[in-house]
This record gives structure tokens, sequence and C-alpha cells, in this order.
């Protein structure tokens, strides 16, 4: 039995992308974004209050590049992992965390624009240092899709892998405070992991999302 507790459009995003590319049978329960995450029930099974989490023949897990790793563990026939031993190992253990890089500043820029509810809680100026960060992120993926002897497909030599998953939610998330353009490579990885039917499934129902629109710019001071 598997089951992962999923808000729209968070990290939960990557671990329930995953699970469609396995292509194994799990539950899904959807939460909204608000403080019943707080509830008794639910810290239960992530003591921090927050998605993912991930229930699997009685055991939780709460953290989501930890979920990624043992669900990659658990089915390597899909071939989404990389054991020790590969020759990528290092890098889709290095780049598959440091979609958490990303993924904090994304979330950072998040509770700037949707979360903080009254005009003076919010700084332009962390929009634009968040943002800033972001782009300094872009550009570490772009060295990497592009670097010699030729443009990449997916970010491991090997192929596509929960590396792309991961960096691809991130990116996702990331896009609506800081635009893809100037990253040729990453804007052309983007599309191709993008328009897998795995990432169309993840997308949320119309209302159900923490974003109502497709980009957020930084306020004017």
């Amino acid at each position: 039995m598997i089951r992962l507790h999923h808000v729209p459009e968070s990290r939960s995003m990557r671990v329930l992308w995953l699970l469609y590319e396995l292509e194994v049978r799990f539950e899904l329960v959807l939460h909204p974004f608000d403080k019943s995450l707080r509830a008794q029930e639910y810290l239960t099974l992530s003591p921090a209050g927050r998605v993912p989490a991930l229930e699997i023949e009685g055991e939780c897990m709460f953290e989501s590049l930890a979920m990624m790793e043992y669900l990659c563990e658990r089915f390597p026939d899909a071939g989404l992992g990389r054991a020790p031993g590969s020759p990528d190992r290092m890098a889709w253990l290095s780049w598959l965390h440091f979609s958490e890089t990303i993924s904090q500043h994304a979330a950072a820029l998040t509770q700037q624009h949707l979360m903080l509810r009254e005009d003076h809680m919010r700084s332009p100026i962390v929009m634009r240092l968040e943002a800033k960060r972001v782009e300094k992120c872009y550009a570490a993926l772009e060295a990497r899709l592009s670097a010699p002897p030729e443009t990449r497909d997916h970010m491991l030599t090997s192929g596509f892998s929960a590396v792309d998953i991961a960096l691809g939610q991130a990116v996702y998330m990331a896009k609506h405070f800081a635009a893809l353009d100037g990253f040729p490579a990453l804007g052309a990885w983007y599309r191709r992991v993008s328009g897998r039917a795995a990432f169309a499934r993840c997308l949320p129902e119309a209302g159900e999302g923490l974003y109502d629109r497709d980009f957020y710019p930084a306020w004017a001071e």
C-alpha cells in the first residue's frame, strides 16, 4: 500500500510525478494549503505539518527527496534512479538535491507573493533578491545542459531520471517568479520534461493550485 498526501503545486508534486512515471498503484490524498496540516492526526505523519507525507505499508516518510530516493530504490526496474557503482550515481545525487536549492527560493517567493495577506508584510527587496537567486540556479542548469561536447537532452548523460523530475518540478514553481528567457538550453529541456504525460497528470484542476497566474513580477517600491 502506497498513499501520498499532496497539496497541488507544492513540493509533493515531484513525488506525485515520480509515482506516475513509475506506473505503480497508489492512493492520492489531497489537502488544502491551510492550518488543517497542523491537525494532530496529520502531524503523526509529518511532524512539521508539511506535505508530502508518504505512507508505505504502515511506515511513513515526510521528506520529498528522501521519498524519491527510496522509491527509485524500491522500483529499480523503472530506471529512474542510479545505483551505487553507476557512472552517473554522484551526478544523480548532486542534481537531485540541487532541486531543493531552487525550491527553497521558489517557496520564499510564493510566501512573499501569495501567503502574506497584507501589503505591508511584503518586501519588494526580498522578491527581487530571491528571483535573482533563482536565476543563478537557472544559470547552473544552463551550464550543465549546454556543456560540451553537445547539448544534453536530460540532466544526466545516461538519460531521463528522477533528477529531471525533481528539477523539472522545481523549475515549474520557480518560473512563476523568474522567467526562463535568456536560458535557451534550460528552456528546451523544460519543454521536453514538462511535455511528458506523467507531468500533465500532476497539474491541478482549475482553482485547486497555489498559483492563479503564470507569472508574478516583483512589486514596485
